[in-house]
């Protein structure tokens, strides 16, 4: 997050844009609104996460326009609400950002797509392999969908980021590498911790507030 509106050309910013809808549109399409609307705790945990995230994301460090860095937190969300609205609650929070002047509403759709769209539905992704691997033991759930999961989600959300503000000429390749990309495995680390201690704390305490957790299949 931290696209500027002189970075991207003319036609990325289409290409981004029309991207953004699709995944919006999917986004939306996945929620069971019916189940949404009669279920008080996913709304308290919704709008929760929206502001938490809103909050979060005004702390950010960095010196190049476009290469900012902080704290995703999109890996736990997606594991509490659902890809879905995860989505659309990172959306909400980006929408904060926006207001309050840290982000441009012309970059809505880049910073939506880099910043929330990418890692939930990589975080999504790895859930699935998860689940699909049918481990029984709940550690798996916490370490890969939580931990690694949140790492492997803000070092795809960076690259992608990366190869954006490359394909634009904001950036030369080396200047990527020497201001961004050397450093991801330092950004993830930080990631996966935030996002795995909280998905530990939900999972001992809360684990009804993981809508993604499959309770009866871990022993």
């Amino acid at each position: 997050m931290g696209m500027t509106d002189n970075l991207l050309s003319t036609t990325q910013w289409i290409i981004t844009a029309l991207l953004f809808l699709v995944v919006l549109v999917l986004a939306i399409r996945r929620v069971d609104w019916s189940g949404f609307r009669k279920d008080n705790a996913l709304q308290h945990s919704f709008f929760g996460a929206a502001v938490v995230l809103a909050i979060v994301w005004q702390l950010r460090a960095g010196i190049s326009p476009g290469l900012s860095i902080h704290i995703f937190g999109m890996t736990v969300i997606t594991l509490m609400l659902g890809w879905g609205l995860a989505v659309l609650a990172g959306l909400v929070a980006l929408v904060f950002t926006v207001i309050t002047g840290r982000e441009p509403l012309i970059m809505f759709a880049a910073n939506g797509l880099v910043t929330v769209m990418v890692p939930a539905l990589v975080s999504h992704g790895i859930m699935l392999w998860e689940r699909q691997r049918n481990f029984r033991n709940f550690f798996a759930y916490i370490f890969f969908c939580g931990f690694f999961g949140a790492g492997i989600a803000v070092t795809c959300a960076g690259l992608v980021m990366c190869l954006m503000l490359w394909t634009a000429g904001a950036y030369d390749f080396r200047e990527l590498v020497h201001e961004y990309i050397r450093y991801l495995p330092l950004f993830a680390l930080p990631e996966g911790f935030v996002n795995g201690t909280i998905v530990t704390g939900l999972m001992v305490f809360h684990p009804d507030r993981l809508t993604t957790l499959e309770q009866g299949r871990y022993r």
